[in-house]
């Protein structure tokens, strides 16, 4: 598996179109991309092929599916960026997230609850 899981915006629609669609065989994938995307088939198996090498997906003998569900998806992509943007300091990103947003007290219990049961 890649360990990059960030999608451009393009890759990230066709991410949502598996997902909610999954299993599917590929022709209608291709059938999906070109109504949704305009794309040409040709299109559909590369950027498929590219997100399989990358452990997102898989294509089985035509029958499309995810290897990931979209939340285990995004959990990493989210630890990815704190890594990759504040060092892996939860804190730090915690610090910067609240100077732009004040977090009510709910979301603040929330947090409490989840430190908690770790």
């Amino acid at each position: 598996m890649d360990t990059n899981m960030r999608l451009g915006a393009v890759e990230e629609k066709f991410a949502d179109i598996i997902w909610e669609n999954e299993p599917l065989h590929s022709r209608e994938l291709v059938k999906l991309c070109e109504e949704r995307l305009e794309w040409k088939k040709s299109t559909t198996y590369t950027v498929l092929k590219k997100l399989c090498d990358r452990g997102i997906f898989k294509n089985d003998g035509g029958m499309v599916s995810s290897v990931m569900s979209k939340e285990k998806f995004t959990n990493i992509q989210s630890a990815q960026f704190v890594e990759r943007t504040f060092n892996g300091s939860l804190p730090a990103f915690i610090a910067a997230f609240t100077s732009e947003k004040k977090l009510s007290p709910k979301d603040i219990a929330e947090i409490k609850k989840m430190i908690e049961s770790i």
